[in-house]
């Protein structure tokens, strides 16, 4: 029995081991695929929308007939006095009927024939509101999707990071070694090993910090995909290809103009209010309802009433409208201005951001460029100064020096590719074509 427990807690301790050390290579569609599947903020816009679905539904079963049932019974404690106008003796007070409990019931239907346009307006109005909201869910994926190219950029920057500072290191370790035994003959200063050594030691730091902010990377990720958080996640790097060409800045404005959902919402919304100021001048004119109904009532030992069939036109205005109304406009043009006033804005505000982006993206290109350069550049240097020093002609200082210098230019190419990728997609989401 003690060993068969055993056997159960080694099971269960592989059994976490293993899920601890789980890993995937995930690539940027994937990346998106997962997490808009699981973005809460989308399972969000979701219900907003059902919700604005269900409004344009309400909207148009308001003109369906309305229908209802009313029916009562009243106990009378005392005797009313009861005058019946038939010019018979039936009239008189003292051969008044005795009356102490009623009962009714009343079936009513009301089909709305006109109602100033009241009815059409909701409908069209429920109809521009629910393509706004449509369209504020399809900016939010937009947004959604952004932030996975942020988070992917990330996780690519640290995991690249790992490999590059890890292959320095081992290089630092070698050193170290050959340093060691030539100070050991007498052929290294102490101080020079010291410096070997300190380098070395901030090579580990660099190295701890690099997996830190991998760590944070996969995790936030797999917050973000609804993974678990302990998934170790490699980063595909085919998906960070950049275009071979691109637009013109005009080409990006113009199109953003013309298919950034917020600017539709934004038009739907100023359409949905002037189909408000249609409503409210519907206050000026009558309703008009097509009517019928059923009425029985039982008042014992005076009167029973049954099959009381009826039916006509029911015609309802409102004088108040006539000094009320005039305001409620005022006020629904004035919300038609505010929305022009903020689209006007809006069209400012993402001429600057895509002339920021734009830019952005343009200087990115050239900084792969220019740390490109530089890694040729700090590879020879290197080479040149490993060859002085082992001529004795550098100093073990200048070597170290060279060596810093070589693994910074590697990460600066590696994160400006990355840094340009992102800057292209930024441009992409800001332009309302990043799908």
């Amino acid at each position: 029995m003690k060993h068969k427990l055993l056997f159960v807690l080694a099971g269960i301790i592989s059994a976490q081991t293993l899920i601890a050390q789980q890993s995937r290579t995930i690539t940027i569609r994937e990346a998106i695929d997962l997490t808009l599947a699981y973005s809460k903020t989308l399972q969000t816009d979701k219900t907003k929308i059902e919700a604005a679905t269900l409004a344009v539904k309400e909207a148009y079963e308001k003109r369906l007939p309305e229908a209802g049932v009313t029916a009562s019974y009243l106990y009378l404690p005392f005797q009313p006095n009861i005058n019946l106008q038939t010019g018979s003796d039936t009239g008189r007070a003292g051969s008044a009927p005795k009356v102490n409990q009623v009962m009714y019931g009343v079936a009513s239907v009301s089909v709305p024939v006109y109602t100033g346009g009241r009815l059409k307006y909701g409908i069209e109005s429920a109809k521009y509101l629910e393509e706004a909201i449509k369209l504020d869910a399809e900016n939010n994926r937009d947004q959604v999707i952004l932030n996975v190219v942020y988070a992917c950029i990330n996780l690519y920057k640290a995991y690249t990071a790992i490999g590059l500072v890890k292959e320095n290191l081992a290089q630092s370790q070698q050193r170290l070694k050959d340093f060691t035994n030539l100070e050991k003959n007498g052929l290294l200063p102490r101080n020079d090993l010291m410096k070997a050594e300190l380098q070395s030691s901030n090579i580990e730091l660099a190295l701890l910090d690099a997996e830190s902010n991998y760590t944070i990377a996969s995790v936030n990720m797999n917050l973000m995909m609804g993974l678990a958080e302990q998934t170790k996640l490699i980063p595909d790097r085919n998906g960070l290809a950049l275009p071979t060409t691109i637009k013109t800045l005009e080409q990006y404005e113009n199109e953003a103009l013309q298919i950034r959902k917020d600017i539709g919402a934004l038009q739907f919304r100023k359409k949905a209010a002037g189909v408000e100021i249609n409503t409210v001048k519907s206050n000026y004119y009558p309703s008009i309802a097509f009517t019928g109904g059923y009425i029985a009532a039982n008042i014992p030992g005076f009167v029973t009433i049954t099959n009381a069939v009826n039916v006509g036109l029911g015609i309802k205005y409102d004088f108040s409208s006539l000094w009320k109304t005039n305001t409620k406009i005022q006020q629904a043009q004035l919300k038609v201005q505010q929305l022009q006033l903020n689209q006007e804005m809006l069209n400012d505000q993402i001429r600057q951001q895509i002339n920021q982006a734009y830019q952005a993206y343009l200087v990115s290109v050239k900084k792969i460029d220019v740390y490109e350069k530089s890694v040729l550049q700090a590879t020879e240097n290197y080479r040149v100064t490993k060859n002085k020093y082992d001529n004795s002609i550098a100093t073990t200082t200048e070597l170290l020096d060279a060596d810093v210098a070589l693994l910074q230019t590697k990460l600066s190419v590696t994160n400006s590719k990355a840094d340009s990728f992102l800057a292209y997609n930024k441009l992409l989401q800001l332009t309302g074509s990043l799908q």
